[in-house]
């Protein structure tokens, strides 16, 4: 109980000093302060980094490969390339992916365009997108309410569609939409289902191709071919209007005219029947093979024709997410360091304390004061001023975060972890750069320290 007694008086006498010299107490804290503000603050932007490339990863999907077509214009093609036709992207293309390479689970084929939806006097441009049943399977989509394509709307191009959440908001408010129809460009699609809310960032949606699921109308493919768009079926209308060089759907075409020796050449900036294809595979380790070969098989279908790019999106996100972790440790260790200069702030006060009071220290070891007694007196002043600058630090760390999040728009996530990580480094400093100190203060001669003037 005495022992228990002492380190309270002690520590008593450390809470006094630092009180009665708070000003200096404070200009030292000051380092740990923005110390531990700066680790609290990168490390939110480092788990709020974090946390957007685990929704990209959910958002495109479990070992994904996207294939999107290529619109080079005629001109910018390899010599070696020109003459050469290319059907573009087409369902044939899919069927022969998902039957030849042994390794693919689902192929999810997408056709989208831009058109007006139109619903009880409501007009809106939306986007309206022919998928088929992997699409959600691919993307982890479930359906808030209503059912999936049937494999009779897909065989038949059945006018049915399941929209976005947001659609379902805008055209049909508080009413249950299942049943009821809505009018998309020129065709009446009853509606099925219902996709559940998912939000999608503009990064992801630039750098990653993935559709904003919430605005979107999606269609059986086989309905977006017969009832909407086929881009690969050229109609001789389509033909003469885009005769002596004009430019209209898609593809490289020479059309014979009446004179044996004139030929008009037509070029078409989109001939890709399909926008997008993806490709999922079983096992994450297949994608880098298993992307080579659907490469290598599209070429030859396209005759020769490299009219498309295969992205492997989970490397992509790796590969950002390893940028992002160096820049993370980086600007952590720039914190740390103002840490470390804290501490020595804290260290230089503490010896300049010392200094100050000789004769102090002088009195309390003659009238009985063990070494150890001074030595606990003099860290819990340098432990005190660095924990209160700790807790001090912590809340401008989290406000500096949500400053960020604010007005630069860059998630941050302030953990427990971190802010238990900053606090018990503030504490840790403390105790490190103040035992010096102390431990000098103990070894002085109580006789010359009397003396001391």
């Amino acid at each position: 109980m005495r022992y228990i007694e002492k380190y309270f008086y002690n520590l008593n006498i450390a809470l006094e000093a630092v009180i009665e010299n708070r000003f200096r107490s404070l200009l030292t804290a000051l380092g740990i302060i923005f110390g531990v503000a700066a680790v609290i603050a990168m490390l939110a932007i480092g788990t709020g980094a974090r946390q957007e490339i685990l929704e990209q990863m959910k958002m495109v999907g479990v070992n994904n490969i996207i294939i999107r077509p290529i619109y080079a214009e005629d001109d910018s093609r390899d010599e070696s390339m020109q003459g050469r036709f290319s059907p573009g992207l087409t369902l044939r293309d899919v069927e022969s992916i998902a039957k030849i390479v042994p390794t693919v689970q689902r192929v999810s084929p997408e056709v989208e365009i831009s058109a007006f939806a139109m619903k009880s006097g409501i007009r809106r441009p939306v986007r309206v997108a022919g998928v088929t049943p992997d699409y959600f399977d691919v993307f982890s989509l479930d359906l808030a309410r209503g059912n999936m394509f049937s494999p009779d709307h897909i065989q038949n191009g059945a006018p049915v569609a399941i929209i976005g959440n947001n659609i379902r908001a805008i055209f049909f408010g508080n009413t249950d939409p299942i049943g009821k129809q809505i009018k998309a460009g020129n065709n009446w699609l009853t509606v099925i289902g219902v996709v559940e809310d998912r939000m999608v960032t503009e990064d992801a949606v630039k750098s990653l191709g993935v559709s904003e699921f919430n605005n979107v109308i999606y269609t059986p493919v086989q309905t977006m071919l017969l009832r909407f768009q086929d881009r690969s079926a050229i109609k001789i209308e389509e033909i003469q209007r885009t005769r002596v060089g004009g430019r209209g759907r898609g593809g490289r075409f020479v059309i014979a005219s009446s004179s044996s020796n004139d030929q008009e050449e037509l070029e078409f900036k989109n001939y890709h029947q399909l926008d997008r294809v993806v490709v999922q595979v079983e096992d994450s380790e297949q994608l880098t093979p298993t992307a080579d070969v659907v490469r290598r098989m599209l070429i030859r279908r396209h005759n020769g024709v490299e009219d498309f790019e295969v992205i492997i999106p989970e490397l992509l996100l790796q590969q950002e997410q390893r940028t992002k972790d160096i820049f993370n440790i980086v600007l952590g260790a720039i914190a740390g360091i103002s840490l470390i200069v804290g501490g020595i702030g804290i260290m230089n006060i503490m010896l300049a304390s010392v200094m100050e009071r000789t004769r102090e220290i002088g009195v309390r070891l003659a009238v009985g004061a063990k070494k150890t007694d001074v030595v606990f007196q003099f860290l819990s002043e340098s432990t005190i001023i660095s924990v209160v600058g700790g807790v001090v630090g912590i809340f401008l760390g989290i406000a500096l975060s949500r400053s960020i999040m604010h007005f630069t728009d860059i998630l941050t996530i302030v953990s427990p972890g971190s802010v238990l990580i900053s606090f018990g480094v503030a504490a840790t400093v403390g105790i490190v750069f103040g035992y010096m100190p102390a431990k000098k203060a103990a070894a002085k001669d109580p006789v010359s320290s009397l003396r001391y003037e």
